[in-house]
């Protein structure tokens, strides 16, 4: 039991640098948030999930090699630049057509853009290759392969609480705005989401 206490506050301590550190999903979070408050945060949760659960159990059975990282990281840098330019530039087309909805999209746009947004994004991938990798390593010499699955439960509920608070305080910002401040808003959420998207391909090109 100790070593499972210990082993869990290892886990929740590193993986705040992850789950806390402001990035495009956090940044949609909000974007969704403004209209569809938690429920567009646990959606955007579920689709993180179903790319993050693979990804650690591949890094657990050996699957995926450090040695890939370079060209890998190239193109999920550049797919996932031109993904988040594009996002950016339709809720500012939105916005300059005086339209104050936030993008909605499909019914399942949150649970869309969880995906995309961690399967697209080099800093999340190149987190679990390092940082991430330690924790699974230490996970498989303590519980063999029923640790990884440990581990994982003591990390992925964080981005459940993180992203469905975001989007609540985000629908709750929202109703209290007015239609210019509201605008400012989504254009300063675009800024960032193009400053990211700049972020990618500086770390791999630069």
């Amino acid at each position: 039991m100790e070593q499972l206490l210990g082993f869990a506050i290892v886990v929740i301590v590193i993986s705040a640098s992850g789950v806390l550190s402001p990035g495009p999903l956090f940044t949609a979070s909000i974007f969704y948030g403004l209209k569809g408050g938690a429920k567009a945060g646990l959606k955007m949760a579920y689709g993180h999930t179903l790319v993050e659960l693979p990804l650690v159990i591949l890094l657990g059975l050996g699957a995926l090699s450090l040695e890939a990282i370079p060209e890998f990281r190239t193109y999920i840098a550049i797919i996932g630049a031109l993904g988040l330019f594009v996002f950016a530039g339709i809720q500012l087309k939105q916005i300059f057509k005086n339209s104050v909805e936030p993008i909605s999209g499909p019914k399942h746009g949150p649970f869309l853009a969880g995906i995309l947004l961690s399967a697209f994004n080099p800093f999340f991938i190149i987190w679990w290759l390092t940082i991430g990798f330690k924790l699974i390593s230490d996970a498989l010499i303590f519980w063999s392969f029923w640790g990884i699955l440990i581990m994982f439960l003591l990390h992925i509920w964080m981005d459940y609480v993180w992203l469905s608070s975001t989007a609540l305080v985000s629908s709750r910002i929202s109703k209290i705005l007015s239609n210019r401040s509201f605008k400012v808003l989504v254009v300063g959420l675009s800024v960032v989401l193009v400053y990211f998207g700049i972020t990618f391909l500086i770390d791999v090109f630069v």
